[in-house]
């Protein structure tokens, strides 16, 4: 070393070590951002990159019922459960192509499965039969929010009360809910529209209460093996609203799907 040289470190005595001035600014850097991200999340200014359901994994397909992309496992288990899910939803539409590829079986306690509809009432009493079916199709329209547990509810009650006017007793016991006693009341009103108009025609035979009551039967049985089982399901709606496609009064409202 040379003769009035400082020491290495020493060089610049007047001059604070820079790695030192730095350090402190930086840990204060990473410290603020991180503070920053965690208030982000918790405010959910960031909640688009995960699912707004579960919040944990990542949103990946658009829900038009949510209006925002929601994760596969939230669309697939709560689709028609907590999700009020519009008919015409692609991932709707998957999931119902699915689950007809995979009928149903009814339980064994399942309402009415002791009953045998004679082999030939459908074909014989037809037109009956489709316009029971349209007019459960129309009320839906005009009723919305109707499930298909609505429409089941409805039928089973009415069967009922058409096996016991069937033996002579006249009871009634419709739903107590009321979007389904209102249907129930719709369907009665049009059956007893039906029996007035064929007593003014006596040329033509009067169908008989206990074949009403069959025809209810078979409608109920069909929706139980044509939807499946969620609770907001309208899957059997769609199907009866299917039978009808030329209708314009069972046309739906426009799409409610919007791409994002």
């Amino acid at each position: 070393m040379r003769e009035g040289t400082p020491p290495r470190g020493k060089r610049f005595p007047d001059r604070p070590d820079r790695a030192r001035r730095a350090r402190p600014g930086f840990l204060c850097f990473v410290l603020g951002r991180r503070i920053l991200l965690h208030c982000l999340f918790r405010r959910g200014a960031l909640v688009s990159r995960s699912c707004p359901i579960c919040e944990r994994r990542k949103a990946e397909r658009f829900c038009p019922a949510k209006a925002e992309k929601i994760c596969a496992v939230c669309c697939g288990t709560e689709r028609e459960v907590t999700i009020d899910c519009p008919p015409d939803c692609p991932y709707l539409i998957s999931g119902h192509r699915y689950e007809s590829e995979h009928p149903r079986n009814l339980p064994a306690d399942t309402p009415l499965l002791e009953e045998t509809i004679p082999k030939d009432l459908v074909h014989t009493h037809q037109q009956l039969m489709a316009a029971l079916a349209f007019s459960i199709a129309k009320f839906c329209t005009e009723q919305p929010a109707a499930v298909d547990d609505d429409i089941l509810s409805a039928l089973e009650a009415l069967a009922h009360t058409y096996k016991r006017l069937s033996s002579g007793l006249i009871y009634e016991l419709p739903p107590q809910a009321p979007l389904r006693r209102e249907l129930y009341g719709a369907l009665t009103a049009f059956l007893d529209e039906v029996k007035r108009k064929q007593a003014e025609r006596p040329a033509s035979p009067p169908c008989k209460d206990i074949e009403v009551f069959y025809l209810l039967v078979f409608l109920y049985r069909m929706g139980l093996l044509r939807t499946n089982g969620r609770p907001r399901s309208r899957l059997f709606i769609e199907f009866l609203r299917g039978q009808f496609p030329p209708s314009p009064e069972l046309k739906r409202d426009e799409s409610r799907i919007i791409i994002p």
